[in-house]
């Protein structure tokens, strides 16, 4: 699975970590940004902390055709048409706005709007999310 978005420090990031946390590890995550920050953004490592998820030393990637060739799904949020399109692979468009843009209740909003689709991907893989009480 990856997770794409511009700066890669925030939406992807808070879907790669989600999907980690929920599957128990089952699924393969990585992350990207097509134009990737230094750091990954203390703002979602602390919302994401909220919840009692970690970031596990993720860190901004930039996105490469390597990276999108190992996916089976791809999940791009905002990064428009920088991601390249390979044959075999499952394509979706998350219509989020970018967190670090937003006020602390309008990043918390986005996170939990994250965790949500991230259960609804894991219902579709047939995978039984673990610690989805938080």
């Amino acid at each position: 699975m990856l997770f794409v978005c511009v700066q890669n420090a925030g939406r992807s990031q808070m879907a790669g970590a989600f999907l980690r946390h929920l599957s128990g590890g089952k699924v393969h995550v990585r992350t990207a940004g097509s134009s990737p920050a230094e750091t990954s953004h203390p703002r979602v490592e602390a919302a994401l902390a909220e919840v009692g998820v970690e970031l596990w030393g993720e860190f901004p990637k930039p996105l490469t055709d390597d990276v999108v060739r190992a996916a089976d799904y791809v999940i791009t949020m905002g990064c428009g048409d920088a991601c390249p399109v390979f044959p075999g692979r499952r394509y979706m468009e998350w219509d989020l706005a970018d967190p670090l843009e937003l006020d602390e209740e309008g990043l918390r909003l986005v996170r939990d709007d994250i965790r949500r689709r991230v259960l609804v991907l894991l219902d579709e893989l047939g995978i039984e999310p673990q610690d989805a009480s938080r």
